[in-house]
């Protein structure tokens, strides 16, 4: 493959026919032909991704898909080392657990985004759940407690947990029954989904997503401490020390924010990406020349080796069968059922949610290809207990990547690829600033926000799931115990007003299950 190079003159040469690429040096201008052999092999490529994620009739392009692939990432790519500073409680696990939880993440991930990529041609990425992980934290102190074992051992008895919610998952995905069950919630409720994700993504975005920590390591974030001060010498003097950097990063996120939306409006593709990388850029600057802070520094110091032994010790198929049976049956059953539950709503949320504001499901409010979509986020939970970490779910970050235009399994398995190299290249992951991403995530939610257009405002059945789904999810986050309070108010309702009979029976099998969950399992 390569180029011929001619010094043909004058420019009428340029327009002669020809059977081979060449480059034509006219008044200046540098004009490339692509010899036969590298277009027979661009066409293949492109004959291939066509074959494999129908581009054209997604309406879409492999440019298009490789930067909503790549918007995704960096709006997730938190989780890589977030997740393994909250699954071994900040390295009270130890460093050789850290380091296989940090692999985990990201093979994890990958396998599960090419699952979503090639069984369901989706755009959806996926990655080791926030909340699902922070439980999960919580359930290995709580073994600890139990059994007298120590963090790892009982680290590797929770991963059992979550083997047994991935083969359930995978089970009942099979069987068509998860995807029954994302048909038995009402189409009134379904509609309220996407809007409560786009208040969710926005309440991440001004307030979980950037937080600010003085030296005393007390935490300041946006929206409370900046925003919610009286006044500017009110917040300075309570942040103290964090006040300058809690300037920067909100610079930061609202130069994105208006970036990303500014080339919206004029209808430039990959405003999302080019708007974080602007943010990015302005962080940077602000760091050197306020902060007198390198925001490159954790670079000089960094690993780029994989440290695959210290996985190979601590978590790869590291199961702790005997510990998990000390927990006893029932402690047991209510832990998976509680994993089970969380999951399978957060997942069904974020699909139906995504796919809604991507214009990907039919008049009745399905998706197609749902049963595949289950399927991966199913197999990835099963990868994520063997390789060493908690549940994998599909992350609702991924609307940043359909807003992107990413319509196709080419996104994901961007995604993937990038969580993959994320193996090596961690570190450059960890450069790009929280108030970048924010403004990624602010966007998003503004726009899924559209979705309300839909709802009918003057009929109480789906008016009132729909309110209370639009406060439950930003408040608890979690989009499953927010659709669980969108079905029990739509059961109730229906049964009181005469009209039981409108409601499936496994619509209230549902109900009845979160109302199990919120009062009577603990």
């Amino acid at each position: 493959m390569g180029f011929r190079v001619s010094t043909a003159w004058p420019i009428q040469a340029a327009t002669e026919n020809r059977t081979g690429p060449e480059v034509h040096a006219l008044s200046g201008l540098i004009l490339f032909f692509p010899d036969p052999v590298c277009l027979k092999e661009i066409l293949e490529r492109e004959f291939f991704m066509e074959k494999i994620f129908k581009l054209k009739e997604n309406g879409t392009t492999v440019r298009t898909e490789i930067v909503a692939g790549l918007t995704t990432f960096m709006t997730m790519a938190y989780i890589i080392a977030l997740n393994p500073n909250i699954l071994t409680d900040y390295g009270a696990g130890g460093q050789d657990l850290w380091n296989g939880v940090f692999l985990a993440t990201c093979i994890a991930s990958a396998i599960a985004m090419f699952c979503m990529a090639f069984l369901a041609n989706k755009p959806f990425c996926l990655a080791p759940g926030m909340g699902l992980n922070a439980f999960f934290a919580v359930v290995v102190a709580n073994i600890m407690s139990i059994t007298s074992m120590g963090y790892v051992q009982s680290f590797q008895a929770a991963l059992v947990i979550i083997l047994i919610e991935g083969i359930v998952f995978i089970a009942l995905s099979l069987l068509n029954i998860r995807e029954k069950i994302v048909e038995a919630i009402p189409l009134g409720v379904r509609l309220g989904i996407a809007p409560a994700i786009g208040l969710m993504l926005m309440n991440i975005g001004f307030g979980s997503n950037i937080y600010i920590a003085d030296e005393n390591f007390n935490q300041f974030f946006v929206m409370k401490d900046f925003f919610g001060a009286l006044t500017a010498k009110a917040a300075s003097d309570t942040m103290g020390t964090a006040y300058p950097t809690m300037v920067l990063s909100v610079v930061t996120l609202f130069v994105g924010l208006f970036v990303i939306v500014l080339l919206a409006k004029k209808g430039v593709k990959g405003a999302v990406l080019i708007g974080m990388l602007a943010a990015s850029v302005i962080h940077w600057i602000g760091s050197f020349a306020f902060l007198q802070v390198n925001p490159f520094a954790s670079l000089e110091k960094a690993s780029w080796l994989p440290p695959f032994g210290d996985m190979a010790a601590t978590t790869l198929f590291k199961f702790n069968f005997q510990g998990f049976v000390d927990i006893g049956a029932f402690t047991i059953v209510t832990l998976v059922i509680t994993f089970c539950m969380i999951d399978m709503f957060d997942t069904i949320g974020t699909l139906v949610g995504t796919a809604s504001r991507a214009g990907m499901v039919d008049k009745q409010g399905n998706m197609p290809n749902m049963k595949e979509a289950l399927l991966a986020d199913a197999i990835g939970t099963v990868t994520g207990a063997c390789t060493g970490t908690s549940t994998v779910t599909t992350f609702v970050e991924s609307a940043s990547g359909v807003e992107a235009g990413g319509r196709t399994g080419l996104t994901a398995l961007t995604c993937g690829v990038i969580f993959l190299a994320c193996i090596f290249i961690a570190p450059i992951a960890a450069i790009i600033p929280a108030a970048a991403t924010s403004a990624a995530l602010i966007y998003v939610g503004v726009l899924m926000l559209q979705g309300l257009k839909n709802v009918k405002f003057d009929d109480l059945d789906q008016m009132v799931p729909v309110a209370l789904m639009l406060i439950a999810m930003p408040i608890s986050s979690s989009i499953g115990h927010a659709i669980g309070l969108g079905l029990i108010s739509y059961t109730i309702i229906k049964v009181f007003t005469g009209k039981a009979k409108e409601v499936s029976l496994l619509t209230y099998v549902i109900s009845a299950l979160f109302l199990l969950k919120f009062f009577l399992i603990v």
